[in-house]
């Protein structure tokens, strides 16, 4: 029989619990008590309320839960005890066909797991696509986890428990992510490009203009094709342009750029940059599908690079729009010794036309970015989307401290200038600093002894800084701070130092009117709100030095990881990003 939200906010209690029932194993106290918040807006409202409602019922009540669930592969399944809803996800992951030796691996793990934390090994093992993990994934994926501490693993217990609901509760419905799921395809399909070295191992690499590079483009450009875009080009970088052109009566409309990179850091993952691509291609598919036409032209830029990996020059695609493409960047060689210039020549690409693609911001309503977060905060709070309101300003350093290499046995505590000592005195200051702002960032990411020895006090140590904040202010008074105690230190313990700055970005706070209208879009989705910075550089920063921007952040799996191969987001939540960019372009649409 068929179910619709609207049927669960008008049948009576009892039968609506009785509809919705199992979408937590054995624990329909949640939905219970969830309902009591009808009616529901939106799908997406009902799965808050149940989310709020674990996270207010306390401890006890939340590992009761989370022992209500059976092992995987466990006993429940081999004697056939399993609920229809576990049977049916067990079956989906191949659980019920596992060879003896994954059998013996899986019961092995769950000893293990059971023993470190004190409860079953959670997973939605109908994984992020919602059509089943496969077994090996499944053993990776618990022998990875088994290494957590049970504080965050407890918490990852409940999120997949959620992840779980979620799920079926669209099966109760019969309501999919279609779109979401389209998406999804998108990004595994454009994965199978990889340079040479890490295809071979199964790992995602696209750098600058490589073979793989180069695969990516034309794919992007022969998607942008299908799916209604009037115009598809390959500009002179590299980036691929597509344009849905605006409704013919409208003379000299002006344009709403969207995109980013799909260019990815060595071993990465697959949704970083190409998300924000594909998630408005599916929106334009949609308007050429409706045969809708809007009083402004939708430009999709595909930047070709952002993330400095091949070459010395990050955020080359976006930065040749806004007119700063450096020329001395031609002559920069890759690891194998082949210039910019010459990558640029073997891939067709004319470098006498990259003046011309600079835009004219006259012509321009602004630009938009759908992104991964690539943090933990939106998978911390069970949150699907989360409105950006600055892109971090950022400084970098790197440096060395000088002390004096001495015998590890033989030079008293007293006497020692140690360069570790002082760096690891700077690092704990560098911690406290940065937490003191609460929202600034700071981090030692490069520490090296030149020729260490286990048994010297180490002579010299060198080290990089990033520090990070939402306003340039607050960025420059960290970096102030921080410089100054690294001078203090080294007075103190007899020490010297060099430190040279090597990259300064300025923050790129969100356009006040365009976070509203992404505010405005979650609000009409029903869709809960929240604003955080971002930490991360993006195409957008680009952008704004030239127009106004705002960014929509897309919740991350496992903890929000990036540029790792465990980056990953739910069809779900791709399905919402999606819903939210056509809530901004439709209201983009009423005030144009």
């Amino acid at each position: 029989m068929s179910l619709s939200l609207q049927d669960i906010n008008q049948l009576p209690p009892r039968d609506a619990l009785e509809r919705i029932s199992g979408l937590y194993e054995h624990s329909d106290w949640i939905v219970e008590r969830a309902l009591t918040q009808r009616p529901f807006a939106s799908i997406a409202q009902l799965k808050f309320c149940m989310v709020e409602v674990v996270k207010n019922a306390g401890q006890d009540a939340q590992m009761t839960l989370i022992r209500a669930h059976p092992e995987l592969a466990g006993k429940a399944m081999v004697n056939q005890n399993l609920t229809h809803d576990s049977t049916n996800e067990q079956s989906k992951a191949g659980l019920t066909h596992c060879t003896p030796e994954e059998f013996a691996r899986i019961q092995q793990l769950n000893t293990e797991y059971n023993q470190k934390m004190g409860f079953p090994f959670i997973l939605a093992v109908r994984g992020p696509r919602g059509t089943g993990l496969q077994r090996q994934n499944i053993i990776d994926t618990f022998e990875r986890r088994l290494n957590h501490p049970v504080d965050y693993e407890f918490e990852e217990a409940l999120r997949n428990i959620h992840r779980i609901a979620e799920i079926r509760l669209h099966d109760k419905l019969n309501d999919q992510p279609d779109l979401g799921n389209r998406v999804w395809d998108w990004l595994e399909d454009l994965s199978k490009h990889s340079d040479p070295g890490f295809k071979e191992k199964n790992q995602l690499a696209v750098t600058y203009l490589t073979d793989a590079h180069r695969a990516c483009a034309s794919d992007i450009g022969h998607l942008m094709r299908q799916n209604g875009f009037d115009e598809v080009s390959h500009d002179a970088v590299g980036n691929v342009v597509g344009i849905y052109k605006a409704d013919a009566n409208i003379k000299q409309p002006q344009t709403l750029m969207t995109g980013s990179h799909y260019d990815t850091v060595r071993n990465g993952g697959k949704h970083d940059g190409r998300l924000g691509i594909y998630v408005p291609i599916a929106c334009v598919a949609q308007l050429h599908q409706q045969s809708k036409r809007l009083p402004f032209d939708i430009e999709v830029v595909a930047f070709s690079e952002e993330e400095g990996q091949r070459y010395k020059a990050t955020f080359l695609g976006s930065g040749a729009l806004v007119g700063q493409f450096n020329p001395q960047w031609l002559d920069q060689l890759d690891a194998d010794g082949i210039s910019m210039r010459e990558a640029m020549k073997n891939a067709g690409l004319d470098i006498t036309q990259i003046a011309s693609i600079k835009r004219n911001p006259k012509k321009y309503l602004g630009f938009v970015e759908v992104h991964i977060e690539q943090g933990p905060v939106l998978n911390e709070k069970d949150l699907p989307l989360g409105v950006v309101t600055s892109i971090n300003g950022s400084v970098r350093f790197v440096g060395h401290i000088n002390g004096m290499a001495s015998h590890a046995g033989t030079t008293p505590m007293d006497r020692r200038r140690d360069a570790v000592s002082g760096l690891a005195q700077l690092a704990v200051y560098l911690e406290k600093r940065a937490i003191q702002d609460g929202d600034s960032v700071a981090t030692i990411g490069q520490l090296n002894v030149p020729q260490g020895s286990i048994n010297v006090v180490a002579g010299q140590c060198h080290f990089s800084l990033d520090m990070r904040a939402p306003n340039d202010a607050q960025r420059d008074s960290l970096v102030s701070d921080v410089l100054q105690e690294l001078e203090s230190i080294c007075k103190e313990r007899g020490l010297s130092y060099h430190i040279e700055e090597t990259m300064r970005a300025s923050c790129a706070p969100s356009d006040p009117l365009w976070q509203a209208r992404w505010t405005q879009a979650l609000s009409d989705l029903n869709i809960p709100l929240f604003e955080l910075p971002s930490g991360a550089g993006h195409d957008a920063m680009k952008l704004h030095e030239v127009m106004p921007q705002a960014m929509l952040f897309v919740r991350g799996l496992n903890a929000g990881i990036s540029h790792n191969p465990l980056e990953s987001t739910t069809n779900d939540d791709i399905q919402l990003s999606i819903d939210a960019l056509m809530q901004l372009i439709y209201l983009t649409e009423k005030k144009t």
